[in-house]
């Protein structure tokens, strides 16, 4: 390895400097200074330590781009790449489950090792990277080459004391991040039932003359055992906020983009910031996961875009008539097909340290991988009659990445938005974009969906799947032994099985748009979309969310002036503060009335015992109805409105022509049930030892450095628009968000005045998995503070930047 290390003019970047040089190491040996260079790029470090990264080609970019994320999070990124290789099982036991929650929760290392080697096998691999565009490929290539420098580098040297030395930190192949990206594109998908997957192992062949298995579907009012949670990640809290204000509503000469995934603080899914400039092809700031090369969520000289998970369903279950007397062929139109079977084997860990071979028989369907629905209820499993096949649309969609890279690129919202259409790649979000000297903002949720008409609906759902619709809404269930039930495939569809860009919902406008993980129906609370079809999620018939209802309560305040900010106009200054005012749609819509009602005596008899809520109705009367640091009572309210049941809570129905002010008024019949829930929370407020009104910041708070940082909003299920939601029981020592919480994660506050790119951001957890790191915590700290960070873009501003300090890094050829 060659590195160069260039001082930079400002004094006080100059030790920080030393510091970066002597945990880079000088590595390589003095024949490689004479050799020719296959890779080189400058590392720019700014603000929080943002890697600013400059390179003269594609691989170059990639290459600085493997070497920081593994510089900042190695620990992190050689764990993740186990997992994606399927290799879990050797270094940790096959009964242990994943150290991180992800996008796949935390299966047992067993089951993620042959789900993953099942899906992502290596035909797949091939035809993932085939798919891609050259510069792409190039820049997967420099990652490697980078994370692998750096890999031999910490190996040297003294930092990520909790993983360096490990065996399993090893270097990487193209195929590695190959996977790893495709794993990406599965989240809304394949990716909510790995462990169903993983073990579609098929029954034994039925012996001659044996009767055939009885099967019945279960009935419509039996519970499924283990109802999925279908949401990405399997948590109803992953999700994000974003709005887009045209410039009329910005009173600026620019709109304003604010971007706010509620994505995971820890582990292989958690984003990493950069800067990627490549002379006169790219100049892009963002996110992207780790062990991905390139940006995908951010801004660049002329864009700036987001993304939230959206409702609309990206695969489906087909039914499989099997032969008789062979549980691995299916018929099709009354013709036998062979299941492909694919054998894998995967060496497990013993408590001994020796490995064992573990190996399984899984098969797939032209369809897409059997699945072993027996979890859900015994009558899903594989019979001697019927199996089940699952497809998601983005197991067959190899163009995310390219549409990505294409966007880092784009030099105008129109350009941007035409680049959605053709592409139709993004995989399980919906899109919000603003453009340098656009009068209108975009909104979008176009990419890979199945395409079911209502026709099929009604023909092809098996009994089965009539039986599990309330549990799996919108999700096709059909019969796969009639090729009248296959998916449809549209003139504009960019893949077989897809809908076509013209049938995908979309919204330009000139006041604002905004998404909250609700379907697309109010991207605009004032011009509801409908017509779209019924896959894509709910149009004025279903309740919308707390989160989503505040979050265009918000707007529309900000723009009728009604919000106590000067003026009507959402500038880039006052959305900052107001996306950070952890206001609680709970408590402002329903406290006063619910307080009214069980407070009224403050004391009632709750299971036989008498129970005195006079100091818990009074300091919640005092409360603010906001989440914010020194905010008191507001875990009591949490603990009370998430025991609150909301089956006859409300008078007055969910009605589509008032969506944002119902449901509404809480049922006096309720009464029973809400000082119940009270009860609850003041117990269990007095087991965690905090006071009742005691200021949310010593509640909510994240350790860094041995320091607690106070920190503000909550939960989404209580009407948080601010989210930093702790999976921690306040009993066990508060709302810690050291676990595997999720919350507010990259937030972005982007505009395009004349003089260039204004960008102010938050990486929530800090940029570095490494303890020792000086940026493990600092990001925190600002964040814990409301202190945006001016993110610097131009040249000027990187190099001018007071704690700017400078490294080239290189290979040579081999």
């Amino acid at each position: 390895m060659q590195e160069r290390v260039t001082r930079a003019a400002a004094p006080r970047a100059l030790l920080a400097t030393a510091v970066l040089a002597l945990l880079a190491g000088c590595g390589g040996n003095d024949d490689a200074d004479d050799a020719p260079l296959a890779y080189q790029a400058e590392i720019r470090r700014t603000a929080m330590g943002v890697p600013h990264i400059k390179a003269s080609n594609w691989a170059g970019g990639g290459f600085g781009m493997g070497y920081v994320q593994a510089q900042d999070n190695l620990c992190t990124l050689a764990d993740a790449f186990l997992t994606y290789r399927g290799e879990r099982s050797r270094y940790f036991g096959g009964s242990a489950q994943l150290v991180y929650n992800s996008t796949i929760g935390r299966p047992r290392n067993i089951d993620s090792d042959f789900f993953h080697r099942h899906v992502i096998s290596a035909d797949v691999v091939q035809k993932m990277a085939a798919a891609q565009p050259e510069n792409l490929r190039q820049m997967v290539e420099g990652f490697v080459a980078g994370y692998n420098q750096y890999v031999d580098v910490a190996k040297k040297g003294t930092a990520h004391a909790a993983c360096r030395s490990e065996a399993w930190v090893q270097p990487i192949t193209q195929e590695d991040v190959w996977r790893r990206m495709y794993a990406a594109n599965l989240a809304g998908g394949y990716s909510n039932f790995v462990e169903a997957i993983a073990n579609a192992v098929a029954p034994a062949a039925a012996k001659a003359g044996a009767a055939q298995d009885a099967q019945t579907a279960p009935s419509l009012d039996q519970r499924l055992t283990t109802p999925p949670a279908l949401q990405v990640g399997g948590d109803a809290g992953i999700g994000s906020n974003m709005y887009g204000f045209a410039p009329a509503a910005t009173g600026e000469s620019s709109g304003v983009m604010f971007g706010n995934p509620h994505w995971y603080w820890k582990g292989p899914d958690r984003f990493y910031q950069a800067q990627v400039t490549i002379d006169n092809q790219v100049n892009v700031s963002g996110v992207g996961f780790l062990g991905v090369p390139l940006v995908l969520i951010g801004f660049n000289d002329n864009v700036a875009w987001s993304h939230t998970v959206s409702t609309a369903r990206r695969f489906g279950f087909f039914q499989l008539q099997l032969q008789s007397g062979d549980p691995t062929t299916y018929l099709r139109d009354g013709q036998p097909v062979k299941m492909a079977p694919r054998s894998i084997t995967v060496a497990s860990r013993n408590a001994d340290g020796t490995l064992s071979d573990v190996t399984r028989t899984l098969y797939t369907s032209e369809y897409g991988p059997l699945v072993n629905l027996a979890g859900l209820n015994p009558a899903l499993a594989w019979s001697q009659s019927t199996a089940f096949a699952i497809r998601d649309i983005n197991g067959e969609n190899f163009r995310t990445f390219r549409n990505w890279m294409r966007w880092n690129q784009a030099r105008s919202l129109e350009e941007f938005m035409a680049i959605q259409k053709e592409e139709s790649a993004i995989p399980w979000v919906n899109t919000v974009a603003v453009g340098r000297g656009s009068a209108r903002v975009w909104y979008a949720d176009i990419g890979a969906v199945p395409n079911v008409s209502p026709e099929q609906v009604a023909a092809c759902t098996t009994p089965f799947g009539a039986a599990v619709g309330a549990a799996l809404p919108n999700v096709p269930f059909f019969d796969g032994s009639r090729s009248a039930c296959d998916w449809q495939t549209d003139a504009d569809s960019k893949q077989k099985g897809a809908i076509g860009p013209s049938r995908m919902p979309s919204l330009l406008r000139e006041d604002y748009v905004g998404n909250m993980n609700d379907s697309y129906w109010l991207s605009n609370a004032n011009a509801p979309l409908t017509g779209y079809p019924a896959i894509f999620g709910p149009a004025g018939t279903a309740a919308l969310t707390l989160r989503t209802r505040l979050g265009h309560t918000v707007a529309l305040e900000r723009l009728a002036g009604t919000d106590g900010y000067t003026g009507n106009k959402a500038s880039a200054a006052i959305v900052r503060d107001m996306v950070l005012n952890s206001r609680v749609f709970s408590a402002e819509r329903f406290k006063d009335e619910i307080l009214t009602l069980i407070c009224t005596p403050s004391q009632w008899m709750v299971n036989g015992a008498t129970v005195d809520a006079t100091q818990a109705c009074a300091t919640l009367r005092a409360w603010d109805n906001r989440g914010n640091k020194e905010s008191r009572g507001s875990h009591l309210w949490d603990e009370f409105w998430t025991r609150v049941p909301t089956t006859g809570l409300y008078s007055v129905p969910f009605d589509a022509a008032d969506p944002l002010n119902t449901p509404r008024g809480i049922n006096v019949a309720a009464v029973t049930a809400l000082r119940q829930a009270m009860a609850t929370a003041i117990s269990r407020v007095g087991q965690s030892g905090f006071a009742l009104d005691a200021p949310r910041g010593e509640v909510l708070f994240a350790t860094k450095g041995g320091a607690k940082l106070p920190l503000y909003g909550g939960c989404g299920s209580v009407g948080y628009f601010t989210i930093t939601c702790s999976e921690n029981d306040i009993t066990a020592g508060g709302y810690s968000m050291d676990g595997q919480p999720h919350g507010n994660s990259y937030m972005q506050v982007v505009s395009f005045p004349s003089s260039g790119v204004q960008a102010h951001t938050f990486l929530t957890f800090s940029l570095s998995d490494d303890p020792a790191s000086p940026h493990f915590g600092d990001y925190t700290k600002a964040y814990s503070a409301k202190q945006w960070v001016r993110m610097p873009f131009s040249e000027s501003e990187i190099t001018g930047h007071p704690d700017y300090r400078t490294t080239t890094v290189s290979a040579s050829a081999k």
